[in-house]
């Protein structure tokens, strides 16, 4: 009966969207506060990337970009990022991750190895966007800082990737 219910209560897409703004709430809190203890030279993954490439899987392109729009946003708004710079990034990786949607197949993309690819993909694209927004002109050459910083934060985020990859495809075997 409780399998039931779980699996009903998400059929409203309210519901589901209000769980995908809690889950990017909670992320956002974890970023800011537990991710500068696994931080190498201050690079960390991106794990609001990985809820809007999840959703953008499971759901589609819209979902996607909706779901990347409020998560970049919110972390814009609880960080002293330029205020639209994740929504801006976010929503793009949304919308390129939703190409990579079939329906009904969504946790078995999600537990292969594409998901790798597709992060890495997505997060490239992502760092792209947002690194541009970040850095100031004359601080660095932005390929300079995009290399040091966006592929390895692209990369980090790729090996986090891994754990749901795992999860969801040993999920799969049972």
């Amino acid at each position: 009966m409780s399998t039931y219910f779980s699996m009903s209560m998400f059929d409203n897409p309210a519901l589901r969207y209000l769980a995908y703004a809690v889950v990017a709430l909670l992320l956002s809190v974890v970023h800011m506060v537990f991710l500068k203890y696994v931080s190498v030279q201050s690079v960390t993954p991106d794990l609001l990337l990985l809820l809007v490439v999840w959703a953008a899987l499971m759901e589609g392109q819209y979902v996607g970009m909706i779901v990347g729009f409020g998560a970049g946003l919110l972390f814009d708004m609880l960080t002293t990022d330029v205020l639209g710079s994740n929504a801006l990034a976010k929503t793009l990786a949304g919308f390129m991750a939703g190409y990579f949607y079939r329906e009904g197949m969504g946790l078995a993309t999600i537990g292969s190895y594409r998901l790798l690819l597709i992060v890495t993909f997505t997060g490239f694209l992502h760092n792209l966007v947002y690194f541009f927004f970040y850095i100031k002109p004359m601080q660095t050459s932005f390929w300079e800082f995009f290399l040091v910083n966006g592929v390895a934060t692209t990369l980090y985020t790729t090996v986090v990737a891994t754990f749901p990859m795992l999860l969801v495809n040993r999920r799969n075997e049972w």
